[in-house]
């Protein structure tokens, strides 16, 4: 009897944590995810102007967005998730030089670049797998 329990309480946490991915928009088969695009993957450099919380789609929670100063002008970096973001060890700040690594897409009419990774003098914040994949949605079967 115990163990239909244990089956019972981990189908419902994996049941939950699936639902939770699909409310918020973040998770890895979101319509938002899947801009992302192996072909466009771009590395840029500059100066942050900006460090803005952002409401991507009306059904994600919020995610962090930089607007970055470069030599060919101001470009908008998607990296992720607010919850994720504020909890890593690297803290990025305006004025920061940052190199971000990312795919160059067309968010809302604006070319933007849904970041990769971001490497802050020595420290780096990984973001994404080499195809994409959002670290922030854990465990996948490859």
């Amino acid at each position: 009897m115990k163990t239909g329990k244990f089956y019972l309480a981990a189908a419902l946490v994996l049941l939950f944590t699936g639902n939770i991915y699909s409310q918020n928009g973040w998770g890895p088969g979101s319509s938002y995810n899947s801009m992302y695009d192996t072909k466009t993957v771009k590395t840029i450099s500059g100066s942050v102007i900006s460090i803005d919380q952002i409401l991507p789609d009306k059904n994600m929670s919020i995610g962090i967005h930089l607007l970055l100063n470069t030599v060919n002008g101001n470009v908008s970096i998607h990296l992720g998730p607010a919850w994720y973001i504020e909890n890593q060890d690297i803290q990025i700040i305006k004025g920061d030089n940052v190199s971000v690594t990312g795919s160059k897409v067309t968010y809302n009419v604006d070319q933007v670049i849904i970041a990769k990774e971001v490497i802050k003098g020595d420290q780096l914040l990984k973001l994404r797998d080499e195809n994409g994949y959002p670290l922030w949605s854990g465990w996948r079967n490859k």
